[in-house]
């Protein structure tokens, strides 16, 4: 009979150890995600930046063209 209740203890503390590890790691990832939601990356860059390459729209620019410049230049 106190083997049952040993068995019993050691399982409720495993079961205590694995919700509060799942607790904390549930709430470690909605902090980081609540992190990054408020960072802008799209916004304008601040300072003197510059346009790295500039393309000129073609009209004559076949989809075959296009396609071309972008496997090429990934762009």
């Amino acid at each position: 009979m106190r083997d049952w209740f040993s068995l019993i203890g050691q399982t409720v503390k495993v079961f205590l150890l694995f919700m509060g590890c799942t607790l904390l790691f549930y709430y470690g990832i909605l902090w980081i995600t609540e992190e990054y939601e408020s960072y802008h990356r799209y916004d304008e860059p601040k300072g003197n930046a510059i346009k790295v390459i500039s393309m000129k729209e073609d009209e004559s620019a076949s989809w075959l063209e296009r396609l071309l410049f972008f496997y090429r230049f990934g762009e």
